[in-house]
């Protein structure tokens, strides 16, 4: 990767070096109430010509419920070939207890989280309480209401890290844009929780493990021709880094107000060098938003 990624107009100048594509979702495929027709025309040019497409979301949910909410914003199964989040991801994890960390839990969970996740907690082993007092640990899947500050939040976690309970973090974004208007989500409480000293276990973007789960349903390509698209530096673009993939930054999604753009938009080449250097993360290319 260079220090100055390639301005690209779209995918059509991309897609003949790469054989399969992790595409973020919100802010690259949709803005969380319909789809970005662009980007659907794009993902079927690109199903046409042998690519292999696998959607990842840092979604706190499982892919059978992402998959009916994408389908409801404008994203039909038909026009993917994967799904994976980083709620699935989670999920697995509680379920199967794989490790040390994941056996020594407990079963006593505090669920924080929205209504909409309670199916993060189907199928598993645990008992849900909802005193903090009575937890053995922590799932997070963001804010129960659309928020900008940690609010009413805060004596919760300060009782949680007290009693140094671990945390699942079921999504890693700090933020993400529902159409104009910007929310914070599950990796801002899990932030302000190791500030407050406690123990975080994150799953999705940037973390290795969930591009581990992603080659395993790709069928293992070459990662060379693998390229990763999304509008968040520090997760999907850092991820695709540490994952050793290509990678294409949208600028029209979350850092679109600091750099001055709409989706469509590319900014002037100092704003964008500048936000890379901030962020030190530099992308294998630039692409005003998922089109062909």
């Amino acid at each position: 990767m260079t220090d100055q990624p390639a301005n690209r107009r779209g995918l059509e100048e991309l897609a003949e070096g790469y054989d399969a594509f992790i595409l973020d979702l919100w802010g690259v495929l949709h803005d969380g109430l319909k789809a970005y027709p662009e980007a659907v025309e794009a993902m079927q040019a690109l199903k046409a010509r042998g690519k292999r497409l696998l959607l990842l979301s840092n979604a706190p949910r499982r892919t059978e419920d992402l998959a009916r909410q994408m389908a409801n914003l404008g994203l039909s199964q038909d026009s993917y070939h994967h799904l994976m989040s980083s709620g699935q991801d989670a999920w697995t994890h509680l379920r199967d207890r794989p490790c040390d960390w994941y056996r020594d839990l407990g079963r006593r969970m505090l669920h924080i989280g929205p209504p909409h996740d309670a199916n993060m907690r189907d199928g598993l082993d645990v008992s849900l309480v909802h005193d903090v007092q009575f937890a053995e640990f922590v799932l997070n899947t963001g804010p129960a209401l659309q928020s900008t500050e940690i609010g009413s939040l805060e004596p919760v976690l300060r009782q949680a890290a007290d009693r140094e309970l671990p945390m699942i973090c079921a999504n890693p974004d700090i933020r993400v844009m529902r159409g104009e208007a910007v929310e914070l989500c599950a990796g801002a409480l899990a932030k302000r929780y190791e500030e407050l000293d406690g123990e975080v276990r994150y799953h999705g973007k940037p973390y290795q493990g969930i591009y581990d789960s992603c080659f395993r349903l790709l069928g293992d390509p070459d990662p060379a021709r693998t390229l990763a698209v999304g509008d968040t530096l520090h997760t999907d673009i850092a991820g695709a880094r540490q994952a050793g993939l290509d990678s294409a930054f949208v600028p029209g999604g979350i850092h679109a107000s600091e750099l001055g753009v709409r989706m469509g938009d590319l900014p002037d080449p100092g704003t964008l060098t500048a936000l890379f250097g901030r962020e030190g993360e530099h992308p294998t290319h630039v692409i005003p938003a998922f089109r062909w």
